[in-house]
């Protein structure tokens, strides 16, 4: 699938016109990273591997930062793992030591955005509030990520009304940009946390009604095939099913479920694991899958740990509870809602905790 990102188009162009080696190389490990960001990532690894080669024949400190930035996203995207923000420490480093402003302040971005993933609020902030003194006003690919991020976190809140005007801004820099892929990854941002609220009412409160989530789901894989892929084409259809699945669809949701939960868990995503497989084990149980259900409800309590998020495993918790109802395993459904309840407070403190966090921080929209 050929790439139609405008952001690529204008990169190819600079690329074209760059002064000197150490621009076009710098240049070069941007295109990598955007055609990384739509899932190209075979052909970003060649490029950067070319870069590597240039870089050691050719030493510059500029592409060199630029460089470890493109490894840390390029981790990050492959499997999640720690070595992305390593990496990202690295590259902030360096671009510092070179006075790589429009850099030093992505990587910031990024840094608030691995930190929300792990639930490390005061680092999360303490990056973003770097990145918002530091990064102009058209420094879109970092105010972009920057306002994502506190998008995500005023949801996780679940304060929308707060959280609709940092989104309005984050997609004001990616079409500044010319960035279809940030365009597309907030669209699923946006859909993700409004599913993810829609589960929580009906997995802790009961309140299960028709929410219009599934046209938000279609329309980005309209728009990624429209613009020419994304990094986790999997994603989407995952969140299709967890909607599916709250709307009683169990036999749709089933099907998506299988088809794309393996590749999501082999990305990485482990703090999932045990909530989705517990949709499924759901699925299975309203579709007559019973001896399947009850094996993969075991199977989401083996995926259990300290990697789930709060909310997540308090779901996985709730979900499993009615799928040992349903099977007639009284005592480990009587388990799961015991944990399922405490799963719950705990998310309502860190809510809380999170909320006024957010409220006294000096950071607004912009």
């Amino acid at each position: 699938m050929s790439i139609k990102s405008r952001l690529l188009k204008r990169l190819d162009a600079d690329i074209a016109a760059a002064a000197g080696v150490t621009q076009s190389a710098s240049l070069k490990v941007q295109r990598a990273v955007v055609r990384m960001r739509h899932g190209q990532m075979s052909q970003a690894r060649e490029d950067l591997t070319a870069l590597h080669l240039l870089a050691f024949q050719h030493p510059n400190p500029e592409v060199a930062a630029w460089l470890h930035y493109a490894e840390g996203l390029m981790s990050y995207y492959t499997d999640f793992s720690s070595a992305a923000q390593e990496k990202v420490v690295r590259a902030q480093a360096m671009a510092k030591a070179a006075a790589l402003t429009e850099l030093s302040v992505l990587c910031s971005a990024w840094l608030a955005q691995f930190a929300y993933l792990r639930h490390d609020l005061m680092e999360m902030l303490a990056q973003a509030e770097a990145c918002d003194e530091q990064a102009k006003a058209d420094d879109h690919d970092a105010r972009y990520r920057l306002c994502t991020v506190l998008g995500l976190a005023h949801d996780l809140t679940g304060r929308a009304d707060l959280s609709r005007d940092w989104y309005a801004k984050a997609r004001a820099h990616a079409l500044a940009d010319g960035d279809d892929a940030s365009l597309s990854a907030l669209m699923y941002n946006m859909a993700a946390t409004r599913t993810a609220q829609v589960r929580r009412d009906a997995l802790s409160h009961g309140l299960v009604k028709r929410s219009g989530l599934l046209l938000g789901a279609d329309s980005i894989k309209h728009y990624d095939a429209a613009v020419g892929g994304s990094v986790l084409p999997d994603l989407t259809p995952i969140l299709q099913a967890q909607i599916l699945t709250v709307e009683g669809n169990f036999e749709q949701a089933r099907n998506l479920f299988e088809t794309h939960l393996p590749q999501t868990m082999a990305a990485g995503l482990a703090r999932w694991s045990s909530s989705l497989l517990a949709d499924l084990a759901w699925c299975r149980a309203n579709t007559g899958q019973a001896a399947l259900a009850l094996q993969q409800a075991h199977e989401a309590e083996s995926e259990l740990d300290a990697l789930c998020d709060t909310d997540d495993r308090a779901a996985a918790h709730s979900r499993l509870a009615q799928v040992f109802a349903a099977l007639g395993e009284v005592d480990a459904a009587a388990k799961h809602e015991a944990q399922a309840s405490a799963g719950w407070l705990a998310f309502a403190e860190q809510q809380q905790q999170w909320g006024q966090a957010l409220a006294h921080c000096k950071l607004r929209p912009r």
